[in-house]
């Protein structure tokens, strides 16, 4: 490859541009910029060639005018190995340029803050920037370009190794990054835009606000995060896609542990989203295979980890924990009493991090929460996507069906119990008290059959507990099965055309029932 002779920096994000023009600088590449880019390179003594000195035209419209000239898509844009190409750079005066360094107007942050007039979040539309970045990318095996700082380091080794050249493998990788860039800036804006409509005239245009419950397109450009060993079989290849800087647990920093694998992180994303749902005190929840098979809350983490446990310590072994509180020592020596694939929590206290570390092959990740506004479910030949459930248990809303209303006790269970089986697979069936997940039915084709199963595999006694369902009794058969293992109140959504016939067997075995209106279906 020729080495880099010429370089145009323009970049919205500064870090690391000083250093990184510093070695260009030395490895004699003449540096090109415009406005506060090339301010910060000259108060850092580089001498750097104005885009208006290269191109004869000054920057105009506030700024919207800068790289828009054929002295600067002409010395992109030109091979280098094509004879008339050459040519035309030489009859116009117009200087090759080896590589563009550009990041763009931060359109993301400002889309995502809150109160931005309509005005500002259009004038963060970048136009110039991603020009010169889709220029390059083209003529990738002339031209470097380079969109994130995070890149710098590499090219900086390479271009100190190889006395100012990059490979074209490099070039190439480059523009690979430079496209999916360009790409991912423009679905963002699309998306943003998409909930803004505009009336009223040129002069005088009014923009409104309409967000929408699902996005008119839907658009998802993730970069790949980390490949994995494989998916949810051996023979099937896997990778994990999110930003750099996503939250959640997608993001999660990974403190020890081996790789995780892809049904870890469908576990861990159960478990984690599950555990949200408990603010008040802190909770634990045991996953297996998405479902939670152990939950409880208490006055401090490990015992209520040990109520998790108690559920059902059997499917416990080789699960997925996760905490709604850091991690101290007293809950990671219980949780270092049985084999578990991983956990998540917001953090690990010193003595627990040593605790959890003689552990060598147990996945620890700190996770910071993220509430996604969406859920996205794979079909072929397409994608399901729906708002995210975040409704919540409101005690004024429910009606209670029953001539029994519930106890003040069995309120506060039926409120747990509302809360954990809403993250149970359907038809999904949850024994509960007050802190405590006593038993689960989970993914049977009929609700009978989950109450059974739940009572089944029912470790603790299930006398005195309430009974939680996702969907409403289609017969009076469920009740009446959760009545015979000892269940004094159920909650479920309601809407059955045998609600009066389920209504009636209850009233008959002496069970408050409260329906909510709400279902909570997790296929």
């Amino acid at each position: 490859m020729a080495k880099i002779r010429r370089a145009i920096l323009s970049v919205t994000d500064k870090a690391g541009v000083v250093a990184f023009s510093r070695t260009l600088h030395e490895l004699g590449v003449e540096l090109v910029s415009t406005g506060g880019t090339a301010k910060l390179l000259r108060e850092n003594g580089f001498p750097v060639t104005e885009v208006a000195e290269l191109t004869g035209f000054p920057e105009m419209l506030d700024g919207r005018v800068k790289t828009l000239h054929p002295k600067v898509a002409g010395g992109i844009l030109a091979v280098r190995g094509n004879p008339a190409h050459r040519e035309a750079l030489e009859a116009h005066g117009i200087p090759a340029i080896d590589m563009v360094v550009v990041n763009l107007y931060a359109f993301e942050k400002a889309a995502a803050r809150a109160g931005i007039s309509h005005e500002e979040l259009i004038e963060n539309i970048d136009i110039g920037g991603p020009t010169m970045i889709r220029a390059a990318a083209k003529n990738f095996q002339d031209v470097a370009v380079v969109t994130s700082s995070a890149d710098y380091e590499a090219i900086t080794a390479e271009l100190q190794d190889h006395d100012g050249e990059l490979s074209l493998s490099t070039h190439w990788e480059l523009a690979r990054k430079a496209f999916a860039r360009t790409a991912a800036y423009d679905a963002a804006i699309s998306a943003r835009i998409s909930t803004i409509t505009v009336d009223g005239t040129v002069d005088g245009a009014n923009f409104v606000d309409e967000p929408q419950a699902v996005p008119g397109m839907f658009n998802v450009i993730l970069p790949r995060k980390q490949e994995l060993r494989y998916g949810e079989n051996p023979h099937q290849a896997a990778a994990l896609y999110a930003l750099p800087d996503a939250a959640g647990v997608a993001g999660a920093k990974q403190l020890q542990g081996k790789e995780l694998s892809f049904n870890n992180l469908v576990d861990l994303d159960a478990a984690w989203q599950l555990v949200q749902e408990f603010r008040e005190r802190p909770a634990a929840v045991i996953i297996k295979h998405t479902n939670p098979c152990g939950s409880g809350q208490a006055d401090s983490l490990a015992e209520s980890y040990r109520m998790a446990f108690a559920c059902d310590p059997v499917s416990a072994f080789g699960g997925v924990l996760a905490f709604n509180r850091d991690v101290d020592e007293e809950t990671a020596l219980e949780i270092g009493k049985t084999f578990v694939e991983a956990v998540a929590a917001p953090g690990y206290s010193a003595k627990a991090r040593t605790v959890l570390g003689g552990k060598k092959n147990l996945r620890l990740l700190c996770v910071v929460n993220q509430d996604d506004p969406f859920s996205v479910k794979s079909i072929s030949g397409g994608i399901l996507v729906q708002s995210a459930d975040r409704e919540t248990f409101r005690r004024e809303s429910a009606r209670v069906a029953t001539s029994r209303e519930p106890t003040e006790a069995e309120w506060t269970a039926l409120e747990f119990g509302w809360k954990l089986v809403k993250h149970v697979k359907s038809n999904a069936i949850v024994f509960a008290t007050a802190n405590q997940g006593v038993a689960v039915g989970a993914g049977q084709m009929s609700r009978v059959d989950s109450v059974r199963l739940a009572a089944m595999k029912a470790v603790l006694p299930l006398a005195g507990t309430v009974v939680a369902s996702d969907a409403f009794f289609p017969f009076p058969d469920g009740v009446e099965e959760a009545a015979k293992h000892g269940a004094t109140a159920i909650i479920q959504p309601g809407g059955s055309v045998k609600d009066q016939e389920v209504i009636d067997a209850a009233n008959r075995l002496g069970l408050a029932m409260v329906f909510t209106g709400i279902r909570h279906f997790r296929h």
